[in-house]
């Protein structure tokens, strides 16, 4: 139990860490676009390109498990649904881990 409780507490750290530092919903969507190439519109831009696609998996992962907002605020300020917020959280993860991509820059 003493585990679980100090990974909880670990994860509200770096929550709050990363506010503290002015991590939001744009900061992550103009780091993702450093990463990626891409401008912020293009980011928030409907369809199923490969990149945007891979992009807004990224911007979900990093929001929801990073920063701690909910899949129904990244869904509305994406404008996708939010089941479309949960798989891209875990196609975000996936990405994240084969790319080796860093939120904050080293």
């Amino acid at each position: 139990m003493g585990e679980v409780l100090k990974a909880s507490e670990e994860a509200m750290e770096g929550r709050y860490g990363l506010r503290a530092e002015g991590f939001d919903l744009e900061r992550i969507i103009g780091r993702v676009g450093e990463l990626f190439g891409m401008r912020a519109e293009e980011i928030k831009t409907e369809g199923k390109y490969p990149r945007g696609v891979a992009a807004r998996s990224v911007v979900s992962y990093w929001a929801v498990r990073e920063l701690g907002m909910s899949g129904t605020e990244v869904a509305r300020r994406l404008g996708v649904t939010q089941p479309a917020v949960s798989q891209a959280v875990k196609r975000g993860a996936r990405i994240i881990e084969e790319r080796h991509l860093k939120l904050k820059e080293d």
